[in-house]
């Protein structure tokens, strides 16, 4: 089933003093998503925002947010992140202790749940889950900081994740964040993702957000 590629942009690396105006360039730049990196210093080695930032985002974009949760036991916070306005949650099967439940837990309070599967992670952790599950993150790099470098072997997994969601009927969406750029686009896309989460592509650039997204754009398109 061919669908369209979605572009989120992460915004763990705009300017948190502009943070408001780079969100606006991306959704004016044609953005689908705005992705949300949410980290506590102990399931990654990072700190970031907590659900006041997202409620400050929501207030700024119509577009839905993803909130990543990096977190240990996320299920203690789903409540406020979904008060806060993510219309996704999603949360790494080595961070809860009991994944099926927290993903039950997501979909109850009426947003789509989602499952990031970290580099060592396979995808066998969606076995027992896919039902629940709207949204998989394969993780390019390892999780906690932005500006990282692709790692190409990670495409087999991407290419493995959506073999199973379609032998599945899943409709969820593959989403691949780390190191996406215009030159690793054409590789995920072809793998099997559809929906490109990029940071330091969109916001570090010196051509600016709205040419930075119709780059990634045209790469998904031509791929």
């Amino acid at each position: 089933m061919e669908r369209s590629v979605y572009i989120a942009p992460s915004i763990l690396s705009a300017d948190f003093a502009r943070l408001g105006e780079d969100v606006h360039r991306a959704e004016a730049a044609g953005a689908d998503l705005i992705h949300v990196d949410v980290m506590d210093g102990h399931f990654v080695p990072n700190i970031t925002l907590g659900p006041l930032v997202v409620r400050a985002v929501r207030r700024v974009t119509s577009l839905p947010l993803c909130v990543h949760l990096m977190i240990s036991t996320p299920e203690r916070y789903l409540g406020a992140f979904v008060e806060a306005g993510a219309a996704y949650l999603t949360v790494h099967p080595e961070a809860t202790i009991h994944l099926h439940r927290t993903l039950q837990e997501i979909r109850a309070h009426g947003v789509r749940a989602g499952v990031a599967l970290n580099p060592a992670t396979g995808e066998e952790a969606l076995s027992y889950v896919l039902p629940l599950v709207d949204l998989v993150l394969v993780m390019t790099v390892n999780p906690g900081f932005g500006g990282q470098v692709f790692l190409p072997e990670m495409l087999p997994k991407i290419r493995r994740v959506r073999k199973m969601l379609d032998e599945a009927n899943s409709s969820a969406r593959i989403a691949v964040d780390g190191g996406i750029a215009p030159d690793t686009v054409g590789a995920v896309v072809a793998a099997g993702a559809d929906t490109l989460v990029a940071g330091s592509a969109i916001f570090n650039v010196e051509e600016g957000v709205e040419r930075a997204v119709q780059n990634l754009r045209r790469a998904a398109v031509s791929s």
